[in-house]
Parts: C-alpha cells; sequence; structure tokens
C-alpha cells in the first residue's frame, strides 16, 4: 500500500504541476490577448476556470494523502495517547464517509446531469468540469483507508503530521 500511494503522490505531484503550468499560460494569453492586442481571447477565461478546479480539487487531494491539510488538535494533543487514536480514527471514518456520499457519489450525480450541456467559449461538455470531484473524491478515499490502516497499526501518530514508516 506504501509503494501504491507513494506512485500516486508522485503522479498528483507531476498533475499538479502540469495543470498549474497550463493555468500559467492561459491567463498570460488572456491578458497579453487582452492588453496588447486588444483583442480579447474568447476561450481562455472558460478554460482558466476549468483548471483551476482540476487543480483545486487535486491538490486538495494531494495535500490531504501529505496529512498537510489544516487541524486544530489543541485538545486532541493532551488526551490519552489511546484516545487521540480513537479521535484520529472516527476522523478518518467521518472524512471516508465525506468522500463517497459527497465527492464520489455526489460528484458523479451532478457530472452525469451536466453531462450533455455545452460551454459556450469551449468545445467541451459542462461534466468534464464536475468530474474532477468523484475523480478526487477516490483519491480523498484511498488516502483516508491509508491513513486510518497506518493509525490502528500504530505506524503512524495519532496527531503527527508526516508519512508513516511503512504499511
Amino acid at each position: 500500500m506504501t509503494y501504491v500511494k507513494q506512485a500516486l503522490d508522485v503522479a498528483l505531484r507531476w498533475l499538479c504541476v502540469g495543470l498549474f503550468a497550463a493555468l500559467v499560460l492561459v491567463v498570460v494569453w488572456q491578458v497579453f490577448s487582452r492588453q496588447v492586442l486588444n483583442s480579447p481571447s474568447t476561450w481562455s477565461e472558460e478554460l482558466a476556470k476549468y483548471v483551476f478546479i482540476w487543480l483545486g480539487l487535486f491538490g486538495a487531494a494531494l495535500v490531504f494523502g501529505e496529512r498537510g491539510h489544516i487541524a486544530v488538535d489543541a485538545l486532541v494533543r493532551k488526551m490519552p495517547e489511546r484516545w487521540q487514536r480513537w479521535n484520529a480514527v472516527l476522523g478518518q471514518i467521518v472524512i471516508a464517509a465525506f468522500a463517497v456520499l459527497v465527492l464520489v457519489y455526489g460528484g458523479w450525480q451532478v457530472s452525469e446531469l451536466a453531462w450533455n450541456q455545452s460551454m459556450p467559449g469551449l468545445p467541451l461538455k459542462v461534466g468534464w468540469l464536475y468530474l474532477a470531484l468523484p475523480l478526487s473524491g477516490v483519491l480523498v478515499l484511498f488516502y483516508t483507508v491509508y491513513h486510518l490502516v497506518a493509525v490502528v497499526r500504530g505506524v503512524e501518530n495519532a496527531t503527527a503530521d508526516g508519512e508513516p514508516e511503512a504499511i
């Protein structure tokens, strides 16, 4: 499981780098065409929105996988180790439920509803925009299971950031 996570981390990092580079290029073109050419691009704003949303969702999944998300754990750190572990397990279960119900199921439903809607500025369907929700949900679910197993086995600290030794 650790090797799959490491490969997924690398793939997500490169995907996020690629999406960020694409976002920069699209926005630079948008500014250049508007300010220099006095002929605003009709497609660049739409594409920038798409890329930004995909970047945000996949970047959030990557940060979640690295346990770099925000957590206020001042009270949890004062609890006994066993309670900290139970709190971490409960948190991972709640996150897994959110990922399955909202991101995967809800994202798939909204993607299906919007699949045939066209974007005015791009030759793409709106469903492609919403497809990022279930995809990122699957990634968050994988990372949730990974961290849940690590915390239960005692390989990963319940409150500390960072990678476990090996699962």
